[in-house]
Protein backbone atom coordinates (compact mmCIF):
# COMPACT_ATOMS: atom_id res chain seq x y z
CA UNK A 1 0.00 0.00 0.00
CA UNK A 2 1.36 3.41 -0.96
CA UNK A 3 2.02 6.15 1.53
CA UNK A 4 -0.34 9.11 1.92
CA UNK A 5 0.51 12.51 0.50
CA UNK A 6 -1.23 15.87 0.18
CA UNK A 7 -2.23 17.40 -3.13
CA UNK A 8 -2.94 21.12 -2.80
CA UNK A 9 -4.29 23.65 -5.28
CA UNK A 10 -3.18 27.02 -3.94
CA UNK A 11 -4.48 30.54 -4.26
CA UNK A 12 -7.83 30.07 -2.50
CA UNK A 13 -8.63 32.54 0.33
CA UNK A 14 -9.69 30.64 3.46
CA UNK A 15 -13.11 31.35 4.95
CA UNK A 16 -15.09 29.96 7.88
CA UNK A 17 -14.43 28.59 11.37
CA UNK A 18 -11.95 26.06 12.76
CA UNK A 19 -11.04 24.68 16.19
CA UNK A 20 -7.51 23.54 17.06
CA UNK A 21 -6.98 20.21 18.76
CA UNK A 22 -5.48 19.60 22.16
CA UNK A 23 -1.87 20.62 22.72
CA UNK A 24 0.39 17.71 21.66
CA UNK A 25 3.23 19.01 23.81
CA UNK A 26 0.95 18.90 26.86
CA UNK A 27 -0.76 15.59 26.07
CA UNK A 28 2.46 13.55 26.02
CA UNK A 29 3.82 14.52 29.48
CA UNK A 30 0.31 14.35 30.96
CA UNK A 31 0.00 10.80 29.65
CA UNK A 32 3.39 9.92 31.14
CA UNK A 33 2.26 11.39 34.48
CA UNK A 34 -0.54 8.82 34.72
CA UNK A 35 2.21 6.37 35.75
CA UNK A 36 2.61 8.26 39.04
CA UNK A 37 -0.55 6.87 40.65
CA UNK A 38 -2.29 3.52 40.88
CA UNK A 39 -5.64 5.30 40.63
CA UNK A 40 -7.45 6.16 37.35
CA UNK A 41 -6.67 9.41 35.54
CA UNK A 42 -9.04 10.75 32.87
CA UNK A 43 -7.71 13.12 30.21
CA UNK A 44 -10.00 15.13 27.94
CA UNK A 45 -9.25 16.90 24.64
CA UNK A 46 -6.56 14.38 23.69
CA UNK A 47 -5.42 14.97 20.09
CA UNK A 48 -5.72 11.82 17.98
CA UNK A 49 -2.31 12.08 16.36
CA UNK A 50 0.51 9.65 15.69
CA UNK A 51 2.73 10.75 18.60
CA UNK A 52 -0.12 10.30 21.07
CA UNK A 53 -0.84 6.80 19.78
CA UNK A 54 2.84 5.94 20.12
CA UNK A 55 2.90 7.16 23.72
CA UNK A 56 -0.24 5.15 24.44
CA UNK A 57 1.40 1.97 23.13
CA UNK A 58 4.47 2.66 25.28
CA UNK A 59 2.32 3.10 28.39
CA UNK A 60 0.36 -0.06 27.64
CA UNK A 61 3.62 -1.98 27.32
CA UNK A 62 4.42 -0.86 30.89
CA UNK A 63 1.09 -2.17 32.18
CA UNK A 64 -1.13 0.90 31.94
CA UNK A 65 -4.75 0.14 31.04
CA UNK A 66 -6.20 2.66 28.58
CA UNK A 67 -9.93 2.94 27.96
CA UNK A 68 -11.52 5.29 25.45
CA UNK A 69 -14.48 7.13 26.96
CA UNK A 70 -14.94 9.11 23.75
CA UNK A 71 -12.92 10.19 20.70
CA UNK A 72 -10.88 12.66 22.77
CA UNK A 73 -11.36 11.39 26.33
CA UNK A 74 -9.25 8.49 27.62
CA UNK A 75 -9.07 6.81 31.02
CA UNK A 76 -5.60 5.69 32.16
CA UNK A 77 -5.14 3.23 35.01
CA UNK A 78 -1.59 2.31 36.02
CA UNK A 79 -2.79 -0.18 38.60
CA UNK A 80 0.24 -2.41 38.22
CA UNK A 81 3.36 -1.19 36.43
CA UNK A 82 5.84 -3.57 34.83
CA UNK A 83 9.50 -2.45 34.91
CA UNK A 84 10.06 -3.78 31.40
CA UNK A 85 12.06 -2.43 28.47
CA UNK A 86 9.70 -0.69 26.02
CA UNK A 87 9.95 -1.54 22.34
CA UNK A 88 12.94 0.39 20.97
CA UNK A 89 11.12 0.96 17.68
CA UNK A 90 8.37 2.83 19.53
CA UNK A 91 10.79 4.73 21.77
CA UNK A 92 12.71 5.99 18.75
CA UNK A 93 9.57 7.38 17.13
CA UNK A 94 9.05 10.18 19.64
CA UNK A 95 11.25 12.42 21.72
CA UNK A 96 8.70 12.33 24.54
CA UNK A 97 9.46 8.65 25.25
CA UNK A 98 12.19 9.98 27.56
CA UNK A 99 9.40 11.31 29.80
CA UNK A 100 8.83 7.77 31.03
CA UNK A 101 12.08 7.92 33.00
CA UNK A 102 11.02 10.22 35.86
CA UNK A 103 7.69 8.51 36.61
CA UNK A 104 9.14 4.98 36.34
CA UNK A 105 12.02 5.80 38.68
CA UNK A 106 9.63 6.72 41.49
CA UNK A 107 7.03 4.10 40.63
CA UNK A 108 9.19 1.02 40.07
CA UNK A 109 12.79 2.16 40.53
CA UNK A 110 13.90 0.81 37.16
CA UNK A 111 13.63 1.51 33.43
CA UNK A 112 15.65 0.47 30.39
CA UNK A 113 15.12 2.80 27.44
CA UNK A 114 16.52 3.13 23.94
CA UNK A 115 17.67 6.63 22.93
CA UNK A 116 14.56 8.72 22.18
CA UNK A 117 13.65 9.74 18.64
CA UNK A 118 11.54 12.59 17.27
CA UNK A 119 12.09 15.30 14.68
CA UNK A 120 15.42 15.46 12.87
CA UNK A 121 16.15 19.13 13.54
CA UNK A 122 19.68 18.78 14.87
CA UNK A 123 21.28 17.38 17.97
CA UNK A 124 18.91 17.25 20.92
CA UNK A 125 20.72 16.69 24.22
CA UNK A 126 19.52 14.28 26.87
CA UNK A 127 22.23 15.36 29.29
CA UNK A 128 19.96 17.77 31.17
CA UNK A 129 17.49 14.95 31.90
CA UNK A 130 20.27 12.70 33.16
CA UNK A 131 21.88 15.36 35.34
CA UNK A 132 18.57 16.32 36.95
CA UNK A 133 17.57 12.73 37.72
CA UNK A 134 21.06 11.96 39.05
CA UNK A 135 20.82 14.98 41.33
CA UNK A 136 17.69 13.40 42.87
CA UNK A 137 19.62 10.20 43.53
CA UNK A 138 18.98 8.12 40.42
CA UNK A 139 21.69 6.05 38.78
CA UNK A 140 21.80 6.46 35.00
CA UNK A 141 24.02 4.39 32.72
CA UNK A 142 24.31 4.50 28.93
CA UNK A 143 25.51 1.47 27.01
CA UNK A 144 26.93 2.79 23.73
CA UNK A 145 27.15 -0.69 22.21
CA UNK A 146 23.62 -1.80 23.10
CA UNK A 147 22.41 1.79 22.61
CA UNK A 148 20.21 1.97 25.67
CA UNK A 149 19.86 3.87 28.93
CA UNK A 150 19.35 2.15 32.27
CA UNK A 151 17.66 4.24 34.97
CA UNK A 152 17.79 2.89 38.54
CA UNK A 153 16.70 4.15 41.95
CA UNK A 154 18.03 1.75 44.58
CA UNK A 155 16.73 4.02 47.32
CA UNK A 156 13.86 6.54 47.35
CA UNK A 157 14.75 9.70 45.45
CA UNK A 158 15.70 12.66 47.61
CA UNK A 159 14.75 16.28 47.02
CA UNK A 160 17.61 18.61 46.14
CA UNK A 161 18.45 22.10 44.89
CA UNK A 162 18.89 21.63 41.15
CA UNK A 163 20.11 24.19 38.61
CA UNK A 164 19.31 22.94 35.11
CA UNK A 165 22.11 23.65 32.66
CA UNK A 166 19.50 24.68 30.09
CA UNK A 167 15.80 25.53 30.31
CA UNK A 168 14.80 22.26 28.67
CA UNK A 169 11.04 21.65 28.54
CA UNK A 170 11.13 17.87 28.70
CA UNK A 171 13.96 17.82 31.27
CA UNK A 172 11.91 20.14 33.47
CA UNK A 173 8.90 17.85 33.09
CA UNK A 174 10.96 14.75 33.91
CA UNK A 175 12.49 16.37 36.98
CA UNK A 176 9.10 17.59 38.23
CA UNK A 177 7.50 14.16 37.84
CA UNK A 178 10.35 12.53 39.73
CA UNK A 179 10.44 15.21 42.45
CA UNK A 180 6.72 15.14 43.35
CA UNK A 181 7.17 11.68 44.92
CA UNK A 182 10.73 12.19 46.18
CA UNK A 183 11.48 12.67 49.86
CA UNK A 184 11.93 16.26 50.97
CA UNK A 185 11.88 19.45 48.95
CA UNK A 186 13.27 20.05 45.48
CA UNK A 187 14.06 23.55 44.23
CA UNK A 188 14.32 23.48 40.44
CA UNK A 189 16.02 26.56 39.01
CA UNK A 190 16.25 27.59 35.35
CA UNK A 191 13.10 25.54 34.83
CA UNK A 192 11.16 25.83 31.58
CA UNK A 193 7.80 27.57 31.96
CA UNK A 194 6.06 26.80 28.65
CA UNK A 195 2.25 26.35 28.74
CA UNK A 196 2.58 22.55 28.59
CA UNK A 197 4.92 22.59 31.62
CA UNK A 198 2.34 24.66 33.45
CA UNK A 199 -0.45 22.23 32.51
CA UNK A 200 1.57 19.28 33.78
CA UNK A 201 2.19 21.04 37.10
CA UNK A 202 -1.47 21.97 37.45
CA UNK A 203 -2.60 18.38 36.86
CA UNK A 204 -0.04 17.08 39.34
CA UNK A 205 -1.35 19.55 41.94
CA UNK A 206 -4.86 18.20 41.29
CA UNK A 207 -3.41 14.74 41.99
CA UNK A 208 -2.08 15.89 45.36
CA UNK A 209 1.39 17.21 44.49
CA UNK A 210 2.74 20.35 46.17
CA UNK A 211 4.30 22.68 43.61
CA UNK A 212 4.94 26.40 43.99
CA UNK A 213 6.10 28.85 41.32
CA UNK A 214 4.09 27.41 38.42
CA UNK A 215 4.68 29.60 35.36
CA UNK A 216 8.06 30.85 36.62
CA UNK A 217 11.59 29.54 36.14
CA UNK A 218 11.90 28.47 39.79
CA UNK A 219 9.73 25.58 40.93
CA UNK A 220 9.59 24.51 44.57
CA UNK A 221 8.34 20.93 44.89
CA UNK A 222 7.60 19.37 48.26
CA UNK A 223 7.52 15.61 47.89
CA UNK A 224 4.41 13.70 48.98
CA UNK A 225 3.99 9.98 49.80
CA UNK A 226 1.50 9.27 47.01
CA UNK A 227 -0.69 10.83 44.33
CA UNK A 228 -4.33 10.09 43.59
CA UNK A 229 -6.33 10.00 40.39
CA UNK A 230 -7.90 13.03 38.73
CA UNK A 231 -9.70 14.36 35.66
CA UNK A 232 -8.03 17.00 33.51
CA UNK A 233 -8.74 18.79 30.22
CA UNK A 234 -5.79 19.49 27.91
CA UNK A 235 -5.63 23.04 26.61
CA UNK A 236 -5.77 24.03 22.93
CA UNK A 237 -2.69 23.73 20.74
CA UNK A 238 -1.61 27.35 20.34
CA UNK A 239 0.98 26.32 17.73
CA UNK A 240 -1.84 24.92 15.59
CA UNK A 241 -3.79 28.15 16.18
CA UNK A 242 -0.91 30.22 14.82
CA UNK A 243 -0.76 27.94 11.78
CA UNK A 244 -4.38 28.78 10.92
CA UNK A 245 -3.75 32.48 11.53
CA UNK A 246 -0.83 32.35 9.10
CA UNK A 247 -2.81 30.35 6.53
CA UNK A 248 -5.60 32.93 6.53
CA UNK A 249 -3.18 35.86 6.35
CA UNK A 250 -1.14 34.62 3.37
CA UNK A 251 -4.20 33.48 1.40
CA UNK A 252 -5.98 36.81 2.15
CA UNK A 253 -8.77 34.92 3.86
CA UNK A 254 -10.98 35.70 6.84
CA UNK A 255 -11.53 33.05 9.52
CA UNK A 256 -12.58 32.57 13.13
CA UNK A 257 -10.57 30.21 15.31
CA UNK A 258 -12.63 28.95 18.23
CA UNK A 259 -11.09 27.99 21.59
CA UNK A 260 -7.79 29.31 20.30
CA UNK A 261 -5.89 29.58 23.59
CA UNK A 262 -5.52 33.36 23.38
CA UNK A 263 -3.79 33.56 26.78
CA UNK A 264 -0.75 31.96 25.14
CA UNK A 265 -0.63 34.15 22.01
CA UNK A 266 0.87 37.39 23.36
CA UNK A 267 4.40 36.83 22.03
CA UNK A 268 3.09 35.38 18.76
CA UNK A 269 1.03 38.53 18.32
CA UNK A 270 4.10 40.71 18.82
CA UNK A 271 6.30 38.73 16.44
CA UNK A 272 3.77 38.14 13.68
CA UNK A 273 2.75 41.76 14.05
CA UNK A 274 6.28 42.64 12.90
CA UNK A 275 5.50 40.67 9.74
CA UNK A 276 2.30 42.63 9.19
CA UNK A 277 -0.15 40.00 10.46
CA UNK A 278 -3.02 41.27 12.60
CA UNK A 279 -5.97 39.62 14.32
CA UNK A 280 -8.68 40.36 16.85
CA UNK A 281 -9.61 38.40 19.96
CA UNK A 282 -13.13 37.81 21.26
CA UNK A 283 -12.95 35.86 24.49
CA UNK A 284 -10.96 32.77 23.60
CA UNK A 285 -11.68 33.13 19.87
CA UNK A 286 -9.37 34.65 17.27
CA UNK A 287 -10.73 36.55 14.26
CA UNK A 288 -8.36 36.97 11.32
CA UNK A 289 -9.51 39.70 8.88
CA UNK A 290 -9.00 39.44 5.13
CA UNK A 291 -7.18 42.77 4.94
CA UNK A 292 -3.63 42.24 6.19
CA UNK A 293 -0.77 44.78 6.04
CA UNK A 294 1.82 42.02 5.43
CA UNK A 295 4.64 44.55 5.63
CA UNK A 296 7.73 43.90 7.74
CA UNK A 297 8.39 46.54 10.37
CA UNK A 298 12.07 47.59 10.26
CA UNK A 299 14.03 48.37 13.37
CA UNK A 300 14.91 51.97 14.25
CA UNK A 301 16.96 53.59 11.48
CA UNK A 302 15.44 51.22 8.86
CA UNK A 303 17.69 48.40 10.08
CA UNK A 304 16.73 44.86 9.07
CA UNK A 305 14.80 43.38 12.01
CA UNK A 306 15.54 40.00 13.57
CA UNK A 307 13.24 37.32 14.94
CA UNK A 308 14.97 35.02 17.42
CA UNK A 309 13.61 31.98 19.21
CA UNK A 310 13.74 32.07 22.99
CA UNK A 311 12.49 30.01 25.94
CA UNK A 312 8.98 30.88 27.12
CA UNK A 313 7.62 33.51 27.29
CA UNK A 314 9.85 34.27 24.28
CA UNK A 315 9.09 33.26 20.70
CA UNK A 316 8.78 29.45 20.50
CA UNK A 317 11.03 27.53 18.14
CA UNK A 318 7.98 25.54 16.97
CA UNK A 319 6.59 28.71 15.36
CA UNK A 320 9.76 29.60 13.46
CA UNK A 321 8.99 27.64 10.28
CA UNK A 322 5.53 29.20 10.05
CA UNK A 323 6.93 32.71 10.50
CA UNK A 324 9.46 32.15 7.70
CA UNK A 325 6.67 31.22 5.27
CA UNK A 326 4.67 34.31 6.24
CA UNK A 327 7.76 36.48 5.66
CA UNK A 328 7.98 35.27 2.03
CA UNK A 329 4.61 36.98 1.48
CA UNK A 330 5.38 40.19 3.41
CA UNK A 331 7.06 43.30 2.02
CA UNK A 332 10.59 43.85 3.27
CA UNK A 333 13.58 41.90 4.55
CA UNK A 334 14.00 40.15 7.89
CA UNK A 335 16.54 37.90 9.61
CA UNK A 336 15.45 34.71 11.39
CA UNK A 337 17.68 33.15 14.04
CA UNK A 338 17.00 29.81 15.74
CA UNK A 339 20.00 29.05 17.95
CA UNK A 340 18.31 26.04 19.53
CA UNK A 341 18.45 23.54 16.66
CA UNK A 342 21.06 23.30 13.94
CA UNK A 343 18.77 21.85 11.26
CA UNK A 344 15.61 23.89 11.75
CA UNK A 345 16.37 26.10 8.74
CA UNK A 346 17.19 23.36 6.26
CA UNK A 347 13.63 23.20 4.91
CA UNK A 348 14.05 26.67 3.39
CA UNK A 349 15.56 25.20 0.21
CA UNK A 350 12.08 23.86 -0.56
CA UNK A 351 10.63 27.37 -0.28
CA UNK A 352 13.37 28.64 -2.61
CA UNK A 353 12.29 26.02 -5.16
CA UNK A 354 8.79 27.50 -4.89
CA UNK A 355 10.14 30.97 -5.68
CA UNK A 356 10.98 32.44 -2.27
CA UNK A 357 13.98 34.75 -1.88
CA UNK A 358 15.81 33.28 1.09
CA UNK A 359 19.51 33.38 1.94
CA UNK A 360 20.56 30.61 4.32
CA UNK A 361 23.37 32.28 6.25
CA UNK A 362 24.31 29.24 8.35
CA UNK A 363 22.44 26.35 10.01
CA UNK A 364 20.83 28.74 12.48
CA UNK A 365 20.04 31.87 10.46
CA UNK A 366 18.35 32.91 7.23
CA UNK A 367 17.31 36.18 5.61
CA UNK A 368 13.95 36.39 3.85
CA UNK A 369 13.13 39.11 1.33
CA UNK A 370 9.53 39.46 0.21
CA UNK A 371 7.00 39.40 -1.10
CA UNK A 372 7.61 36.80 -3.79
CA UNK A 373 4.96 34.81 -5.68
CA UNK A 374 5.19 31.12 -4.85
CA UNK A 375 4.49 28.35 -7.37
CA UNK A 376 3.42 24.78 -6.77
CA UNK A 377 6.10 22.13 -6.28
CA UNK A 378 6.55 18.48 -5.32
CA UNK A 379 7.94 18.55 -1.78
CA UNK A 380 8.95 16.27 1.09
CA UNK A 381 8.00 17.05 4.69
CA UNK A 382 11.18 16.91 6.83
CA UNK A 383 9.55 17.26 10.27
CA UNK A 384 6.29 18.19 11.98
CA UNK A 385 6.63 21.98 11.99
CA UNK A 386 8.41 22.36 8.64
CA UNK A 387 5.80 20.02 7.15
CA UNK A 388 2.97 22.30 8.29
CA UNK A 389 4.92 25.29 6.97
CA UNK A 390 5.09 23.66 3.54
CA UNK A 391 1.33 23.12 3.63
CA UNK A 392 0.91 26.86 4.25
CA UNK A 393 3.27 27.72 1.41
CA UNK A 394 1.32 25.44 -0.93
CA UNK A 395 -1.96 27.11 0.08
CA UNK A 396 -0.51 30.49 -0.93
CA UNK A 397 1.18 29.26 -4.13
CA UNK A 398 -0.10 29.37 -7.68
CA UNK A 399 -0.74 25.95 -9.16
CA UNK A 400 -0.62 22.48 -7.66
CA UNK A 401 1.74 21.17 -4.98
CA UNK A 402 2.32 17.69 -3.65
CA UNK A 403 3.65 17.17 -0.13
CA UNK A 404 5.00 13.73 0.67
CA UNK A 405 6.16 12.13 3.94
CA UNK A 406 3.07 13.60 5.58
CA UNK A 407 3.20 11.03 8.37
CA UNK A 408 5.51 13.62 9.93
CA UNK A 409 2.67 16.18 9.85
CA UNK A 410 0.21 13.58 11.19
CA UNK A 411 2.48 13.18 14.22
CA UNK A 412 1.51 16.65 15.41
CA UNK A 413 -1.70 17.75 13.66
CA UNK A 414 -5.05 15.97 13.83
CA UNK A 415 -6.98 15.86 10.54
CA UNK A 416 -5.33 19.06 9.37
CA UNK A 417 -6.36 18.40 5.77
CA UNK A 418 -10.02 18.01 6.77
CA UNK A 419 -9.91 21.17 8.89
CA UNK A 420 -8.35 23.19 6.08
CA UNK A 421 -10.82 21.78 3.56
CA UNK A 422 -13.58 22.96 5.93
CA UNK A 423 -12.14 26.46 5.43
CA UNK A 424 -12.37 26.11 1.67
CA UNK A 425 -8.81 24.99 0.97
CA UNK A 426 -8.36 22.69 -2.02
CA UNK A 427 -6.35 20.00 -0.25
CA UNK A 428 -6.73 16.23 -0.59
CA UNK A 429 -5.10 13.26 1.07
CA UNK A 430 -4.15 10.76 -1.62
CA UNK A 431 -2.10 7.57 -1.83
CA UNK A 432 1.08 7.10 -3.78
CA UNK A 433 0.63 4.72 -6.69
CA UNK A 434 -3.13 5.30 -6.89
CA UNK A 435 -4.55 7.60 -9.64
CA UNK A 436 -5.81 10.91 -8.25
CA UNK A 437 -9.56 10.96 -7.67
CA UNK A 438 -9.93 14.24 -5.82
CA UNK A 439 -12.76 16.44 -7.11
CA UNK A 440 -11.50 18.88 -9.70
CA UNK A 441 -8.00 17.38 -9.80
CA UNK A 442 -6.76 16.41 -13.24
Amino acid sequence: MGKDYFRIEGGVPLQGEVTPGGNKNAALPLMAATLLTDEPVVLHNIPRIRDVWTMRRLLESLGVEVQELGPHSWRFHARQVRPTEPDARLVQQIRASLLLAGPMLVRSGHLVLAPPGGDVIGRRRVDTHVLALQALGAQVDFDRVAKRFTFRAKQPLQGREILLDEASVTATENAVMAAVLARGTTVLRNAASEPHVQELCRMLVQMGARIQGIGSNVLVIEGVPRLHGTEFTIGPDYIETVGYIAAAAITRGSIRIRNAGTRYLAMARLVFGRLGVVWEEEGDDVLVPAEQPLEIQPDIGQAIPEITTMPWPGFPTDMMSIAIVVATQARGAILFHDWMYNSRMFFTDKLVRMGAQIVLCDPHRCIVNGPTPLVGEILESPDIRAGMALVLAALAARGVSEIHNIQQIDRGYERVDEKLRGLGARIWRLQEGIPTQAPGVQ
